[in-house]
């Protein structure tokens, strides 16, 4: 009876291990993450200690020296299956692929099999040895998951202190088996013929906490790389809408902050450099770009913050201020007056021609910037 059901046991835990083996081959091979590798790794190793076990139990060999290697190797592959276990969850822990020294892992693995395999008197204390490396193994794992705070990988957690209790169990009930003589426990029969199936399922708890690990990295990688596009859309934005010579919005921008000043109404304040082709000829174009930046300036020292300053064209500029009289524009526009003309030595003195008008609530703003526009243009003319 306990025969069939170490076989039926076994034989679940094969089938269980080929799945989450072709599982993690096809997701690896499928989105070509690199942490999937030694996730990949280990449950080939543990496929590989399973075929080792069920080999030595079809062929039942009687030669101690191949007692002594197959448990060497079993020993390899269960060391090598936990080791690369614990290497995938650091990598979840610590946000970033870890590169393992495969050759050092290998080589410690190795060396804990030989050394295992050469110190075990018997199939009871090779499973009091391998359950308790288990165990104090992924006991470690468990306290890694849940230190790193990330509710995710408490999944992998909660998979890897099943396991670390499951292999306690193990070690114990092999180790009544190998110190007390003549034992007919039935219970601990019972369990030792059939704690692969449980196994199995602890090991799918892992698998899914895995794969959820990976779904949350690939989630923060994707935000992070549309908060970055976001970034780039807004700096993309800022060139449209800039000019880049003064850093004021420009032409482009005008209509949208007409139609938000069209619900409140407005006064429009539309500037004109004059002489300004001159400037240019007698001084040169450098000489005519800092006028321009330094009347941008000007406009900003002088209007309120919430007002908007658009450079319209060449050596136009448009001021939209929103909830204000007339009046308190005007004003403004004194004060700027008296701003230019008290410029220093960096560039020649600044003239400039004004026109007001104001948008009603509700008003057309075309109609409302064009008589600006024309006020500007008849001061000029008077000036």
């Amino acid at each position: 009876m306990e025969l069939l059901l170490w076989r039926w046991s076994t034989i679940v835990q094969i089938c269980s291990d080929i799945m989450i083996a072709l599982f993690f081959l096809s997701l690896a091979y499928s989105t070509q993450r690199v942490e999937l590798k030694p996730w990949v790794k280990a449950w080939l190793a543990n496929l590989g200690a399973l075929l080792v076990t069920v080999v030595y139990w079809m062929w039942q060999p009687d030669s101690w020296l191949i007692f002594k290697g197959v448990s060497a190797l079993y020993i390899f592959f269960k060391s090598l299956f936990v080791v690369l276990l614990l290497v995938g969850l650091q990598q979840y822990v610590s946000r970033g692929y870890i590169r393992v020294n495969r050759h050092a892992v290998l080589m410690a693995c190795a060396l804990f099999g030989v050394v295992g395999g050469v110190a075990v008197p018997s199939l009871d204390w090779l499973g009091v040895l391998q359950s308790s490396a288990i165990c104090v193994a992924l006991g470690l794992g468990t306290v890694m998951a849940f230190r790193s705070g990330s509710t995710v990988l408490a999944w992998l957690g909660v998979g890897f202190a099943m396991r670390s209790v499951l292999a306690l169990i193990e070690a114990m009930s092999y180790g009544i088996n190998a110190t007390v003589p003549g034992n007919e426990l039935e219970l601990v029969s019972f369990f030792l013929a059939s704690h692969s199936s449980f196994d199995s399922a602890a090991e799918w708890c892992i698998a899914l906490g895995c794969v959820l690990a990976l779904y949350r990295t690939i989630q923060r990688e994707l935000m992070a790389t549309c908060d970055d596009l976001i970034e780039v859309k807004n700096e993309l934005q800022d060139l449209v809408d800039k000019d880049p010579l003064t850093g004021l919005g420009n032409r482009r921008t005008l209509r949208h902050v007409l139609e938000k000043a069209q619900m409140t109404g407005a006064v429009i304040a539309f500037f004109d450099l004059d002489n300004f082709k001159v400037i240019n000829d007698r001084y040169g174009h450098n000489v005519g770009d800092k006028c321009l930046k330094v009347f941008a300036r000007a406009l900003q020292e002088n209007f309120r913050p919430e007002d908007h300053i658009v450079r319209y064209a060449g050596d136009e500029f448009v001021v939209i201020a929103e909830g204000v009289e007339e009046s308190a524009v005007q004003e403004r526009v004194e004060l700027l007056r008296e701003s230019v003309g008290n410029a220093t030595g960096e560039v020649p003195q600044i003239m400039f021609s004004t026109g007001i008008s104001l948008l009603e609530i509700g008003g057309e703003p075309e109609i409302a910037l064009n008589q600006a526009d024309e006020a500007m243009y008849g001061n000029k003319s008077h000036s």
